[in-house]
């Protein structure tokens, strides 16, 4: 399955030159990693344009949001990582309380187009 997220970064030069150092190729802590995968995420894209980010992630069938929360919560690592990205990472104005990124809605696919 198919997931569009999105949220905003700190307005910031600094603020997203340091989101896109943590985010850099290779530099990801391997406990983040081993997290996300172990979940069922099966891919995951990370995509910038100024301070919006948007988040393309594919889950396979063992996925369960609540679960991988419920996971996230109890694991030391993912809490410091998502400290150290709350320094930098701003929700959507819309966003769900308490909600960090926001899913976005499908509304076109060329695939249910003549």
């Amino acid at each position: 399955m198919r997931h569009v997220l999105l949220i905003d970064l700190a307005d910031d030069a600094e603020a997203i030159a340091h989101y896109e150092a943590w985010h850099a190729s290779g530099v990801l802590p391997p406990a983040i990693g081993a997290s996300i995968r172990n979940a069922d995420v099966t891919a995951m894209d990370i995509y910038r344009s100024g301070n919006r980010l948007v988040m393309l992630m594919e889950t396979g069938p063992a996925f369960d949001p609540a679960v991988k929360a419920a996971a996230d919560a109890a694991d030391p690592a993912v809490q410091a990582w998502e400290a150290q990205m709350d320094g930098v990472q701003r929700p959507l104005p819309w966003a769900v309380p308490g909600a960090k990124w926001t899913e976005a809605t499908r509304i076109f696919s060329l695939d249910e187009q003549p």
